[in-house]
Parts: C-alpha cells; sequence; structure tokens
C-alpha cells in the first residue's frame, strides 16, 4: 500500500467514522440505539460515542475491500476523504 493510498483510507475511515458518530445524518439511528441502550449503562449505546471504537470497525470493512477490489475501494475512499478534508478545512476556518 502505497504512502497517498494510506493516507485516502485513512481520511475516509476518519470521515466515515465521524459520520456516524457525530453527524446529523446519523442523528435518527444513534437517538433509537440511546433510547435502547443508554451510553451511560450500556456498551452498545457507548459504542456510537466513541471514535476511537467506531473507527476500528469502519477500518475492518475498508481494508478488506481494499484487498478484494483496490480499485473501486479507492474511488469510494476518494469521496469520503476529499470530504473530510473540506470538513477540517472548514472548521479551521470557523474558528
Amino acid at each position: 500500500m502505497s504512502g497517498i493510498t494510506f493516507i485516502i483510507l485513512a481520511l475516509a475511515i476518519f470521515r466515515l467514522t465521524r459520520a456516524i458518530v457525530a453527524d446529523e445524518i446519523f442523528a435518527a439511528v444513534r437517538d433509537k440505539i440511546w433510547d435502547r441502550f443508554p451510553p451511560e449503562q450500556s456498551y452498545v449505546g457507548f459504542f456510537f460515542t466513541c471514535e476511537w471504537c467506531v473507527s476500528m470497525w469502519v477500518a475492518l470493512p475498508t481494508v478488506i475491500f481494499y484487498a478484494i477490489n483496490p480499485s473501486i475501494t479507492l474511488l469510494v475512499g476518494c469521496i469520503f476523504a476529499l470530504s473530510a478534508v473540506s470538513s477540517l478545512i472548514t472548521a479551521r476556518l470557523d474558528q
């Protein structure tokens, strides 16, 4: 795996993890999980508050897909990586 491929996949994993843990698009799913499994009382609920935890499970299928079909994985990964860079720039400018 080249360095640029690693960076693309890392940024894609960051973006997907952030979407699951913090973005509005997954808020309804998180709320349903948290209603049933409150984060303070359940490992399942806590899992969806933890970027470290979620990133491991996002990275696993990403690496498997990359091993099976690197070109498609990189194509999709580029979309998420570009989104990650854009969101990081926006967050920096909003400070």
